[in-house]
């Protein structure tokens, strides 16, 4: 069945999902009652089929269930066909959405191999043509997705609006004096495009389980002003994210207060954290973060998570940090295998404490937990598991980081049962 998550609880949010057409994108589901998806988008030139290959298959291998390619140019439009079979000679079917701006009408004419390649074709109709060649441009994308049989996302940003439709809003609110602000307009703006062009998809032959619609801001308040207002003019499926969230912290937090007031609203049928990576940056940081942020509303569950505390006074050593970074990167070099082996791992909860403060405490509360000796306690580690004082570990950080890896290796053998063969097949 499409998207067997496990975990899955569309009780836990606060408001109920809303109601929305289902799109298969390849063998995904979003919308339609499906779990949130997570997407994720290349940095790398994708006519160099090595680079975009390799990154695809780390975005993919992180928990990103949707990849997006750049597709700009010639060159980037031949290498789809010959990139998209080597993921599926290295064993990947991970859906590939094309993103066109500008030229997409004449590259997926031009070279049908593309189109045929692609899972989902993305849309910005503010970057499609001006005037009436706007209207004809963006139809002969959709046309072509017709003839292929494939999905739309038609995603409207504020950074690139139909300028057009923003003078004539613009200039309606000072002849009929709505006092409206400039943002309030930008924000109607970017719904009215949205809804418009669903139309225009529509009529170009689409169906409505062929469309996916997002309204993209780089500010977290007008994204979830504008998300509200769009999630009760349509039942398309809506795709979420800031357009440009920012580097590091920044990043993070700004997605997370705005994808997290709407996901918890029942708004988003699928999401992207567009983090500006560091220079040689880990592309999959922006893959894990969506995955911690509908782990952390109990949406959906990926991997195993590990709480650690803070750090204070009492926790003067680094051996607690030390320990919880190394689980967690272990657990991100496993999960991989795990999950093709083991039914239920990823709802695994770890925890490794500082001191005697809560250390006991979170640790009986997780399946696995250790809590470390404080500043002046005793050298010696109580363990628990699911809730029980198993054992008590002493020793130096790699005797202990060993032995609490064999913990967790056994457990996850012994407490999750295997997947019957034709699932892992799968």
């Amino acid at each position: 069945m499409l998207n067997q998550i496990a975990g899955f609880d569309a009780t836990a949010l606060r408001h109920p999902r809303k109601k929305t057409y289902g799109v298969k994108v390849g063998h995904i589901a979003v919308g339609g009652g499906a779990p949130i998806v997570v997407q994720s988008m290349t940095n790398t030139d994708t006519a160099d089929v090595e680079t975009t290959l390799q990154q695809t298959l780390e975005l993919a291998e992180a928990g990103s269930e949707i990849v997006r390619w750049t597709v700009n140019v010639p060159e980037a439009a031949a290498a789809v066909p010959v990139i998209k079979k080597r993921l599926l000679e290295a064993g990947s079917n991970v859906p590939i959405i094309g993103d066109f701006h500008y030229n997409g009408h004449v590259l997926l004419t031009k070279f049908p191999e593309c189109a045929a390649a692609l899972d989902k074709y993305r849309i910005n109709p503010g970057n499609v043509g001006a005037g009436q060649r706007r209207d004809e441009q963006f139809s002969t994308i959709c046309k072509v997705a017709v003839d292929h049989g494939k999905p739309v996302r038609i995603g409207v940003n504020g950074g690139s609006l139909n300028q057009e439709l923003v003078m004539r809003k613009m200039q309606e609110n000072t002849d009929k004096n709505l006092g409206k602000e400039s943002e309030e307009i930008i924000n109607d703006c970017m719904v009215l495009s949205a809804l418009q062009s669903t139309e225009l998809a529509l009529e170009s032959g689409l169906r409505n389980d062929q469309i996916i619609i997002s309204c993209k801001t780089s500010r977290p308040r007008d994204l979830i002003t504008v998300y509200r207002d769009l999630s009760g003019k349509t039942e398309q499926p809506l795709h979420l994210g800031l357009t440009e969230a920012g580097m590091g912290m920044k990043g993070l937090v700004w997605s997370s207060a705005s994808l997290g007031v709407l996901l918890a609203d029942g708004i988003g049928d699928t999401i992207r954290i567009s983090l500006t990576p560091k220079p040689g940056g880990d592309r999959r940081e922006e893959v894990y973060a969506c995955c911690e942020l509908l782990q952390a509303l109990g949406l959906r569950s990926f991997s195993p998570s590990v709480t650690a505390c803070p750090g204070c006074g009492r926790t003067t050593s680094t051996t607690f940090q030390e320990l919880a970074e190394r689980t967690q990167d272990y657990i991100r070099e496993m999960m991989p295998t795990w999950k093709t082996q083991f039914e239920g791992v990823e709802t695994m909860t770890l925890a490794v404490m500082g001191c005697i403060v809560n250390g006991p405490g979170e640790s009986k509360a997780a399946n696995i937990g250790i809590s470390l000796p404080g500043t002046g306690e005793a050298p010696r580690c109580p363990v628990y598991i699911d809730g029980q004082k198993a054992m008590t570990l002493e020793g130096n950080y790699d005797e202990l980081a060993v032995a609490f890896k064999k913990l967790l290796d056994d457990y996850v053998s012994t407490k999750y049962p295997r997947k019957a063969a034709e699932a892992v097949s799968r």
